[in-house]
């Protein structure tokens, strides 16, 4: 078909179709500058929400991850509670235990003390009783010699039964010098 057109015709159509698309070409950049200068507010509105939904997807996987970092300080920090409960109420036994030897021992003292006193006492009344015991022995002894040595004469010569009264004195002072001392 091309074959029988004239040259010419062919040249003014290609001609015309590169013209055509010349102008098609300017006309599209300057609508395009209009349309850049006349935007719609939409899509002004969307690229914005477009942004802002970008940034909300970069703050969400932030906080993910800070959420992560903080739930894994939380499992420690609960573990460390744990440990420290356990520890605390490790040493409460312990003082209560504690607590309860020192009662038994404060009671155990006062009991001892109560014994000694006692003891102390006994001694007291022991030693009463021995220097009680020795003055008699030592008045008992002393008649003895008295009456030995003829210090002491009686008009009447002793009996056996004075003999045996001294000498049963004699033997109660012993006796109960020996009481005293147990």
């Amino acid at each position: 078909m091309f074959v029988e057109l004239p040259n010419e015709l062919i040249f003014f159509s290609a001609g015309a179709f590169l013209l055509g698309w010349i102008l098609a070409t300017i006309s599209s950049s300057l609508g395009a500058r209009y349309r850049a200068r006349k935007r719609d507010p939409r899509d002004d509105r969307i690229r914005a929400l477009e942004a802002e939904l970008r940034i909300a997807k970069a703050e969400r996987s932030d906080a993910r991850s800070d959420a992560e970092k903080l739930e894994e300080t939380l499992k420690e920090t609960t573990i460390g509670l744990e440990r420290r409960d356990n520890v605390i109420s490790e040493q409460q036994a312990k003082l209560e235990k504690v607590s309860s030897d020192l009662k038994d021992s404060v009671l155990k003292t006062r009991e001892l003390r109560a014994e000694l006193t006692e003891r102390a006492t006994q001694n007291v009344h022991a030693e009463a009783k021995i220097r009680e015991v020795q003055t008699e022995l030592s008045v008992a002894q002393a008649s003895t010699d008295m009456i030995a040595t003829g210090v002491l004469d009686y008009s009447f010569v002793p009996d056996e039964e004075d003999a045996d009264d001294a000498a049963r004195v004699f033997h109660d002072a012993l006796g109960r010098l020996g009481k005293a001392s147990t």
